[in-house]
């Protein structure tokens, strides 16, 4: 057994040189090394936005960077053999490769058509603000540039639910498509939240079920890839992933991982979702993320003693993927929500060395972002080779204080010198004393993270006190383990 790691590997700003595929192919190896075993690649298709699209602007999903498409043949991120050969050696090293879809909407149509269409309050989409009119839709996917290889499947707009451009009036709004619904089964913010961006896949119609379906056998025999990220989930009806992800499955005849986007702070929303695709894939912990900013921004007056409440590590921890921050929460992006840097190291250890999901580690926080000159997060790799090699055994819990809280993890026998204890503090230094298991009796330990320089000794009865400075995180491991940890970094 051994703990699974994700990482995100890009961030919104990378450089549109095309050169990200071959980046990942070089880097395989050193991210098996950190202790990575799964990474998220961003979407690999031709995006409206062509060789500058980050990817969820998508065009056309069969074009992995081959077409002379939106004025380029590659993609952002490079060509499609440089894609295949980036997971492959991925793959390699022994690291599974997750492919970012994003079957909710369609941008940088071919032409126009025109379309009877009403007009719903932004607020409120289930509200009419308009009767029924004429307006003239992005709707045409001929995929000129792809000629009909892979697919000869075009998008109309009976392919579509709504809209929010009428080109006829050079208009923005929101409108639905004339004998179209928005899904049923859906997210309740701003009424229904069906609709995102783009030109918004109906995917109650079967052409678009099957169209949906046939693409995603394609894409899994091309890229061979081991699961799915899975995009906007809360915009696209509750029921369609439930049987896409069936079909994708049992087309692949293995297990395929997944793992969903549900943008909302509300974990009930999370469970209901959850419980409706009948626990097949797992969610990233929107509210987790949104508890670590709180205690980041609360002048050291939020209640550690309470982060997991109401999140998905805390209540369903087998279904969660806990993360820091991703591309959407970095500076300058729509759902802005960037975790302070002198917190950062606390997140990562709470979702690193816990007992409790598959976490998920940032491209920007483990390389930087030279876009905003964000420096990498100090400690990050030692957190990563600590989860790797030491975080494993019985977890005990010490979240009993509204400052200075702390876990252990007693170790097991597969792997040797494992367990150790961590103990942070949003707040002023303190100490804790906390169980790390009578077999390590008389064992020393020592704070990986450098802010504690004397050691810690276990107690007979397997007790031990720990310390750690004000507004930071201690790791402690055993003397032997730290000397290997240091020798390996």
């Amino acid at each position: 057994m051994k703990n699974h790691t994700m990482m995100q590997y890009f961030e919104w700003y990378l450089p549109e040189n095309g050169l990200h595929w071959r980046r990942c192919a070089a880097q395989a190896g050193r991210l098996e090394e950190a202790g990575i075993d799964m990474v998220w690649l961003p979407p690999a298709y031709k995006g409206a936005a062509g060789a500058k699209s980050v990817g969820y602007d998508v065009y056309d999903m069969y074009d992995l960077g081959e077409f002379d498409q939106k004025g380029s043949i590659r993609t952002k991120y490079g060509i499609r053999d440089e894609y295949l050969a980036a997971v492959r050696g991925l793959q390699q090293q022994g690291i599974q490769v997750l492919a970012d879809i994003v079957l909710n909407h369609r941008m940088g149509a071919d032409g126009t058509e025109v379309v009877v269409a009403d007009e719903t309050l932004s607020t409120d989409r289930n509200q009419e603000i308009s009767p029924d009119r004429t307006i003239t839709a992005w709707t045409r996917f001929d995929f000129p540039g792809r000629g009909g290889k892979y697919s000869g499947f075009q998008w109309r707009a009976r392919h579509f639910s709504g809209t929010d451009w009428d080109e006829g009036a050079k208009r923005k709004g929101i409108f639905r498509f004339d004998g179209k619904n928005w899904e049923r089964k859906i997210d309740n913010e701003n009424g229904n939240y069906d609709y995102l961006m783009g030109a918004d896949l109906d995917t109650d119609q079967p052409e678009v079920v099957k169209e949906t379906a046939d693409w995603g056998k394609w894409y899994l025999d091309t890229v061979q890839m081991d699961g799915f990220r899975l995009d906007a989930v809360k915009h696209i009806g509750f029921d369609f992933y439930r049987e896409w992800l069936k079909t994708m499955r049992t087309h692949a005849g293995r297990e395929v991982f997944a793992v969903g986007e549900y943008w909302s702070r509300d974990v009930n929303k999370l469970r209901y979702y959850l419980d409706t695709l009948e626990r097949s894939l797992s969610l990233f912990d929107v509210p987790l993320h949104f508890h670590f900013l709180e205690a980041a921004t609360s002048n050291g007056n939020y209640d550690m003693s309470r982060i997991y409440e109401n999140t998905l590590t805390g209540l369903d921890p087998a279904h969660a993927v806990p993360f820091v921050d991703n591309h959407d929460t970095q500076p300058g992006q729509a759902l802005v929500s960037f975790i302070p840097a002198w917190f950062k190291p606390l997140a990562y250890a709470l979702i690193l060395l816990r007992d409790a999901g598959i976490p998920c580690v940032f491209y920007g926080d483990f390389y930087g972002i030279p876009h905003d000159r964000i420096a990498p997060v100090p400690g990050l790799k030692t957190l990563l080779r600590v989860r790797k090699l030491y975080a494993y055994g019985k977890e005990n819990l010490y979240f009993d204080d509204p400052s200075v809280v702390g876990f252990t993890r007693e170790g097991d026998a597969e792997h040797p010198d494992s367990g150790t204890a961590v103990l942070l503090t949003d707040s002023v230094a303190g100490s804790k004393r906390m169980y790390v298991g009578k077999q390590h009796a008389g064992k020393n330990m020592m704070d990986a993270m450098g802010g504690i320089s004397e050691s810690s000794t276990v107690g007979e009865d397997g007790w031990a006190e720990f310390r750690v400075e004000g507004g930071s995180v201690s790791v402690w491991v055993f003397e032997k383990a730290a000397e290997k940890l240091y020798i390996e970094l």
